[in-house]
């Protein structure tokens, strides 16, 4: 009961403070005033509340505050964090030569990318570029790498069928092309930058 009177009061008070009454006491406030001139006669009741009314279709809808989301380069630094969390992870892992192969030239070219620097201004202005990382590292590496050490332990029990580390092997190529075609693209974004500046430079000459 007094939640749904305190929730009553908040919405009279915002009411009070809202454009729409703000409004409509003004116009309200000009209907007094020709009332007092007399210029309203009788009918004054019905002029002051048809300018409030008036007023208060006319004021502007209330503006609700944009949500305020973490910005690119906040979303990086949590990402750092997820990344070291996902390193620590796969040093307790045992992988065959070539899958552990390819799963670091994976993480250090992702931890080059992630590095705090210019190259992670770059990344931070590509929104689909911070996306494509956050799912590798949180996601995708993971995922592939969980799923390899479940399947292997079911492997040797059934021996002789096909050797989990294949899958695991073509799951990290797909992931270190993605993490290359994301280097080339943050490389010619740079690219286009001095090319650009290249042309501003021989126009003003």
């Amino acid at each position: 009961m007094a939640t749904n009177k305190a929730h009553r009061t908040g919405r009279l008070v915002g009411y009070l403070e809202s454009r729409k009454n703000l409004t409509g006491g003004a116009l309200g406030v000009a209907g007094l005033g020709l009332t007092f001139t007399g210029l309203a006669g009788a009918y004054w009741p019905f002029v002051v509340a048809g300018l409030y009314a008036a007023g208060a279709l006319l004021a502007p809808p209330e503006r609700l505050p944009v949500p305020d989301f973490p910005d690119p380069s906040a979303q990086l630094d949590e990402l750092r964090g997820d990344f070291g969390k996902l390193r620590e992870y796969l040093t307790g892992i045992e992988l065959p030569p070539a899958a552990a192969g390819r799963l670091t030239e994976l993480t250090d070219l992702l931890a080059a990318l992630l590095d705090p620097g210019w190259v992670a201004e770059v990344l931070a202005g590509d929104p689909e570029g911070v996306h494509a990382l956050s799912r590798a590292v949180r996601q995708d590496i993971p995922e592939a790498v969980d799923t390899f050490v479940r399947t292997r332990w079911w492997t040797r029990l059934t021996p002789g069928t096909e050797p989990p580390e294949r899958h695991l092997e073509r799951q990290l190529a797909v992931l270190h092309k993605e993490a290359e075609s994301l280097t080339t693209s943050l490389r010619e974004v740079e690219a286009r930058r001095q090319e650009s500046h290249t042309r501003y430079l021989e126009d003003r000459s």
